[in-house]
Protein backbone atom coordinates (compact mmCIF):
# COMPACT_ATOMS: atom_id res chain seq x y z
CA UNK A 1 0.00 0.00 0.00
CA UNK A 2 2.65 2.55 1.09
CA UNK A 3 4.54 1.97 -2.63
CA UNK A 4 1.23 2.08 -4.36
CA UNK A 5 1.21 5.38 -2.65
CA UNK A 6 4.43 6.85 -3.26
CA UNK A 7 4.53 6.10 -6.93
CA UNK A 8 0.51 7.42 -7.03
CA UNK A 9 2.53 10.52 -4.99
CA UNK A 10 5.47 10.62 -7.71
CA UNK A 11 2.86 10.67 -10.73
CA UNK A 12 0.80 13.45 -9.58
CA UNK A 13 4.15 15.56 -9.29
CA UNK A 14 5.33 14.82 -12.23
CA UNK A 15 1.91 15.85 -14.00
CA UNK A 16 2.02 18.98 -12.25
CA UNK A 17 5.72 19.81 -13.42
CA UNK A 18 4.65 18.83 -17.08
CA UNK A 19 2.04 20.47 -17.03
CA UNK A 20 3.79 23.87 -15.05
CA UNK A 21 6.61 23.53 -18.10
CA UNK A 22 4.06 23.10 -20.88
CA UNK A 23 2.16 26.42 -19.64
CA UNK A 24 5.22 28.20 -19.01
CA UNK A 25 6.09 27.48 -22.73
CA UNK A 26 3.07 28.67 -23.95
CA UNK A 27 3.36 31.97 -22.26
CA UNK A 28 6.93 32.57 -23.59
CA UNK A 29 5.72 31.36 -26.69
CA UNK A 30 2.98 34.40 -26.87
CA UNK A 31 4.97 36.88 -25.72
CA UNK A 32 8.68 36.08 -27.24
CA UNK A 33 8.25 33.68 -30.15
CA UNK A 34 10.24 30.56 -30.25
CA UNK A 35 13.49 30.97 -31.98
CA UNK A 36 13.68 31.23 -35.47
CA UNK A 37 15.93 31.31 -38.31
CA UNK A 38 15.47 34.62 -40.46
CA UNK A 39 15.23 33.92 -43.94
CA UNK A 40 17.97 36.15 -45.90
CA UNK A 41 17.72 34.18 -49.77
CA UNK A 42 16.55 37.22 -51.74
CA UNK A 43 13.17 35.62 -53.71
CA UNK A 44 12.83 36.47 -57.42
CA UNK A 45 9.68 38.43 -58.18
CA UNK A 46 8.60 40.01 -61.75
CA UNK A 47 6.55 43.18 -60.79
CA UNK A 48 4.48 43.99 -63.30
CA UNK A 49 4.58 47.89 -64.11
CA UNK A 50 0.80 48.68 -64.13
CA UNK A 51 -0.36 47.61 -60.58
CA UNK A 52 -0.18 48.48 -57.14
CA UNK A 53 2.01 46.06 -55.93
CA UNK A 54 1.19 44.82 -51.92
CA UNK A 55 3.50 42.33 -49.85
CA UNK A 56 1.28 39.98 -48.00
CA UNK A 57 3.76 38.95 -45.45
CA UNK A 58 1.91 35.64 -43.14
CA UNK A 59 5.08 34.74 -40.96
CA UNK A 60 4.59 34.22 -37.27
CA UNK A 61 6.70 32.47 -34.59
CA UNK A 62 4.34 33.63 -31.87
CA UNK A 63 0.85 32.38 -30.86
CA UNK A 64 -0.41 31.23 -34.59
CA UNK A 65 -3.92 32.52 -35.75
CA UNK A 66 -4.04 29.86 -38.65
CA UNK A 67 -7.94 30.40 -39.33
CA UNK A 68 -7.40 33.88 -40.03
CA UNK A 69 -3.99 34.25 -41.55
CA UNK A 70 -5.42 31.51 -44.43
CA UNK A 71 -8.68 33.39 -44.84
CA UNK A 72 -6.99 36.69 -45.14
CA UNK A 73 -4.63 35.28 -47.93
CA UNK A 74 -7.67 34.50 -49.42
CA UNK A 75 -9.56 37.50 -49.25
CA UNK A 76 -6.38 39.35 -49.85
CA UNK A 77 -6.45 37.41 -53.34
CA UNK A 78 -9.85 38.42 -53.95
CA UNK A 79 -9.47 41.68 -53.47
CA UNK A 80 -5.93 41.82 -55.89
CA UNK A 81 -8.19 40.57 -58.72
CA UNK A 82 -11.05 43.06 -58.00
CA UNK A 83 -8.84 45.71 -57.86
CA UNK A 84 -6.21 44.91 -60.41
CA UNK A 85 -3.34 44.82 -57.65
CA UNK A 86 -0.19 43.05 -57.94
CA UNK A 87 -0.15 40.42 -55.07
CA UNK A 88 2.88 38.68 -53.14
CA UNK A 89 2.27 36.74 -50.66
CA UNK A 90 5.15 34.98 -48.72
CA UNK A 91 6.34 34.00 -45.12
CA UNK A 92 9.48 33.81 -45.82
CA UNK A 93 11.71 37.51 -44.52
CA UNK A 94 14.16 37.68 -47.47
CA UNK A 95 11.77 39.66 -49.14
CA UNK A 96 12.57 42.75 -46.68
CA UNK A 97 15.97 43.48 -49.28
CA UNK A 98 15.87 47.61 -49.76
CA UNK A 99 15.37 47.11 -53.71
CA UNK A 100 12.58 44.98 -53.46
CA UNK A 101 10.89 46.65 -50.76
CA UNK A 102 11.11 49.85 -52.71
CA UNK A 103 8.74 48.35 -55.48
CA UNK A 104 6.19 47.59 -53.32
CA UNK A 105 3.38 50.09 -52.58
CA UNK A 106 2.06 48.61 -49.09
CA UNK A 107 3.69 45.96 -47.01
CA UNK A 108 0.78 44.38 -44.61
CA UNK A 109 1.84 41.98 -41.84
CA UNK A 110 -1.16 39.28 -41.83
CA UNK A 111 -1.41 38.30 -38.20
CA UNK A 112 2.27 38.05 -38.29
CA UNK A 113 3.62 37.50 -34.72
CA UNK A 114 6.55 37.11 -32.83
CA UNK A 115 10.40 37.79 -33.90
CA UNK A 116 10.43 37.66 -37.75
CA UNK A 117 12.83 39.40 -39.57
CA UNK A 118 16.59 40.14 -38.72
CA UNK A 119 17.90 43.80 -37.36
CA UNK A 120 18.99 44.69 -41.33
CA UNK A 121 15.51 43.87 -42.41
CA UNK A 122 13.93 45.45 -39.50
CA UNK A 123 16.12 48.10 -40.77
CA UNK A 124 14.88 48.14 -44.34
CA UNK A 125 11.15 47.73 -43.09
CA UNK A 126 11.73 51.00 -41.23
CA UNK A 127 13.63 53.06 -44.05
CA UNK A 128 10.63 52.01 -46.54
CA UNK A 129 8.12 53.34 -44.28
CA UNK A 130 9.94 56.44 -43.44
CA UNK A 131 10.83 56.96 -47.05
CA UNK A 132 7.17 56.70 -48.46
CA UNK A 133 6.09 53.20 -48.05
CA UNK A 134 2.97 51.98 -46.21
CA UNK A 135 2.42 49.23 -43.50
CA UNK A 136 -0.81 47.29 -42.24
CA UNK A 137 -0.90 44.98 -39.12
CA UNK A 138 -3.77 42.74 -38.60
CA UNK A 139 -4.80 41.50 -35.07
CA UNK A 140 -1.64 39.67 -33.89
CA UNK A 141 0.93 42.13 -35.64
CA UNK A 142 0.68 44.50 -32.55
CA UNK A 143 0.67 41.35 -29.86
CA UNK A 144 3.97 42.51 -27.74
CA UNK A 145 6.10 39.50 -29.23
CA UNK A 146 7.48 41.48 -31.72
CA UNK A 147 10.16 43.60 -29.43
CA UNK A 148 10.78 46.27 -31.85
CA UNK A 149 10.82 49.29 -30.29
CA UNK A 150 10.37 51.29 -33.87
CA UNK A 151 7.63 49.24 -34.52
CA UNK A 152 5.50 49.66 -31.50
CA UNK A 153 5.89 53.46 -31.61
CA UNK A 154 5.25 53.54 -35.42
CA UNK A 155 2.47 50.88 -35.86
CA UNK A 156 0.28 50.09 -32.44
CA UNK A 157 1.68 53.87 -30.46
CA UNK A 158 1.25 51.84 -27.34
CA UNK A 159 2.47 48.36 -25.60
CA UNK A 160 0.35 45.68 -26.15
CA UNK A 161 -1.35 44.48 -22.66
CA UNK A 162 -3.70 41.76 -22.70
CA UNK A 163 -6.47 40.57 -24.22
CA UNK A 164 -9.98 39.93 -22.60
CA UNK A 165 -10.72 36.50 -21.47
CA UNK A 166 -14.02 36.19 -19.40
CA UNK A 167 -15.62 35.97 -22.14
CA UNK A 168 -12.42 35.53 -24.83
CA UNK A 169 -15.22 36.90 -27.50
CA UNK A 170 -17.39 39.35 -26.86
CA UNK A 171 -19.94 41.25 -29.19
CA UNK A 172 -19.20 44.98 -29.64
CA UNK A 173 -20.67 47.86 -31.36
CA UNK A 174 -17.73 49.15 -33.92
CA UNK A 175 -17.90 53.16 -34.22
CA UNK A 176 -16.42 55.25 -36.89
CA UNK A 177 -14.54 58.04 -35.77
CA UNK A 178 -15.45 61.35 -37.95
CA UNK A 179 -11.76 62.85 -38.05
CA UNK A 180 -10.85 60.16 -40.12
CA UNK A 181 -10.04 60.49 -43.75
CA UNK A 182 -12.80 60.69 -46.13
CA UNK A 183 -10.67 58.37 -48.53
CA UNK A 184 -10.21 55.02 -45.69
CA UNK A 185 -13.91 55.67 -44.71
CA UNK A 186 -15.52 55.41 -48.16
CA UNK A 187 -18.33 53.19 -48.16
CA UNK A 188 -17.56 52.26 -44.53
CA UNK A 189 -20.95 51.56 -42.04
CA UNK A 190 -21.09 55.00 -38.85
CA UNK A 191 -21.68 51.52 -37.06
CA UNK A 192 -21.68 48.10 -37.00
CA UNK A 193 -21.52 44.68 -34.49
CA UNK A 194 -19.06 42.33 -34.42
CA UNK A 195 -17.71 39.85 -31.83
CA UNK A 196 -13.58 39.65 -31.62
CA UNK A 197 -11.03 38.76 -29.42
CA UNK A 198 -10.43 42.69 -28.27
CA UNK A 199 -6.56 43.81 -27.33
CA UNK A 200 -6.17 46.28 -24.73
CA UNK A 201 -3.41 48.44 -25.31
CA UNK A 202 -1.57 50.07 -22.19
CA UNK A 203 -2.60 54.25 -23.92
CA UNK A 204 -4.80 55.20 -26.18
CA UNK A 205 -2.47 55.49 -29.56
CA UNK A 206 -4.14 59.12 -29.80
CA UNK A 207 -1.92 60.15 -27.18
CA UNK A 208 1.08 60.10 -29.57
CA UNK A 209 -0.40 61.30 -32.69
CA UNK A 210 -2.70 58.64 -34.28
CA UNK A 211 -5.99 59.22 -36.04
CA UNK A 212 -8.51 57.10 -35.02
CA UNK A 213 -10.91 55.17 -37.56
CA UNK A 214 -12.83 52.57 -35.86
CA UNK A 215 -13.88 52.02 -31.78
CA UNK A 216 -15.82 50.36 -29.60
CA UNK A 217 -16.99 51.26 -26.31
CA UNK A 218 -15.10 50.31 -23.38
CA UNK A 219 -16.86 50.34 -20.91
CA UNK A 220 -19.38 47.45 -22.58
CA UNK A 221 -17.02 44.68 -22.19
CA UNK A 222 -15.32 42.66 -19.88
CA UNK A 223 -11.59 43.62 -20.45
CA UNK A 224 -10.33 41.24 -17.77
CA UNK A 225 -7.34 39.36 -18.34
CA UNK A 226 -6.39 37.62 -15.39
CA UNK A 227 -5.02 34.38 -15.85
CA UNK A 228 -3.52 31.91 -13.56
CA UNK A 229 -1.36 33.27 -11.44
CA UNK A 230 -1.18 36.43 -13.03
CA UNK A 231 -3.81 38.65 -11.73
CA UNK A 232 -2.66 42.34 -12.88
CA UNK A 233 -4.40 41.97 -15.87
CA UNK A 234 -8.08 43.24 -14.97
CA UNK A 235 -8.30 46.48 -16.38
CA UNK A 236 -9.32 48.36 -20.00
CA UNK A 237 -8.72 50.99 -22.00
CA UNK A 238 -11.80 53.15 -20.99
CA UNK A 239 -14.92 54.76 -22.80
CA UNK A 240 -13.06 55.10 -25.77
CA UNK A 241 -11.68 51.68 -26.62
CA UNK A 242 -9.27 51.68 -30.08
CA UNK A 243 -9.69 48.91 -32.34
CA UNK A 244 -8.45 50.43 -35.82
CA UNK A 245 -6.10 53.49 -36.28
CA UNK A 246 -3.22 55.07 -38.39
CA UNK A 247 -0.34 57.59 -38.80
CA UNK A 248 1.75 59.32 -41.23
CA UNK A 249 5.55 58.24 -40.20
CA UNK A 250 8.43 60.50 -41.94
CA UNK A 251 6.80 60.17 -45.48
CA UNK A 252 4.89 56.89 -45.38
CA UNK A 253 2.19 55.67 -43.27
CA UNK A 254 0.88 52.89 -41.08
CA UNK A 255 -2.20 51.54 -40.53
CA UNK A 256 -3.14 48.84 -37.67
CA UNK A 257 -6.55 47.11 -36.54
CA UNK A 258 -6.77 44.80 -34.06
CA UNK A 259 -9.77 43.02 -35.17
CA UNK A 260 -9.08 39.94 -37.07
CA UNK A 261 -8.29 37.24 -34.63
CA UNK A 262 -10.66 34.46 -36.36
CA UNK A 263 -12.26 33.93 -39.75
CA UNK A 264 -15.19 35.72 -38.42
CA UNK A 265 -14.12 39.32 -38.92
CA UNK A 266 -13.03 38.56 -42.66
CA UNK A 267 -16.94 37.38 -42.98
CA UNK A 268 -17.40 41.00 -42.30
CA UNK A 269 -17.97 43.23 -45.08
CA UNK A 270 -16.72 46.49 -43.10
CA UNK A 271 -13.35 44.76 -42.01
CA UNK A 272 -12.64 43.75 -45.60
CA UNK A 273 -13.93 47.23 -47.31
CA UNK A 274 -12.09 49.00 -44.21
CA UNK A 275 -8.91 46.95 -45.47
CA UNK A 276 -9.52 47.56 -49.07
CA UNK A 277 -9.78 51.40 -48.82
CA UNK A 278 -6.50 51.70 -46.81
CA UNK A 279 -4.59 49.79 -49.60
CA UNK A 280 -6.56 51.70 -52.04
CA UNK A 281 -5.81 54.84 -50.54
CA UNK A 282 -2.66 55.97 -52.28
Amino acid sequence: MKKFLKIFLWTIVSLVLILGLLITGFIYKVQNGFPVFYETEIPAIEFPTDKKAILLFSKSTGFRHGESIETGKKTFAELAEKNNWFLYSTEEGGVFNKEQLAKFDMVIFNNSTGRLLNKEQEKNLEEYVEGGGSLLGIHGAGDNSHHWDWYVKNLTGSDFSHHALTPKFEEAVITLHPEADSLIKTNLPAQWTHADEWYVFFENPRKHGFTLLYSIDGEKINANGNILWMKSKNFGMGKEHPVAWYKDVGEGHTYYTSLGHDATAWQQKPFVQMLENIVNQF
